[in-house]
């Protein structure tokens, strides 16, 4: 599979997880290089856009992805 289109410029790709090295790299392995459309970040990157897209969101955190895009649309 291809990398994310977004994974440049995205924290968790980037090593803002540093203090967490294998939980980093199962996240990029999973998500970054792998089957990125499932990323709760690329979720609300895509349907919201970057400003959208809290700090603190997980890749895997996609129940939370869904409620930014329902109230992104209100």
């Amino acid at each position: 599979m291809k990398k994310c289109p977004f994974a440049d410029k995205c924290p968790f790709f980037n090593d803002a997880m540093a203090k967490l090295p294998l939980s980093a790299e199962m996240y990029k392995e999973r998500f970054c290089k792998g089957d990125y459309e499932k990323c709760a970040r690329y979720e609300v990157r895509v349907k919201c856009g970057k400003e959208a897209v809290p700090k603190n969101l997980f890749p895997n955190q996609l129940d939370r992805a869904t409620e930014i895009v329902k109230s992104s649309k209100k």
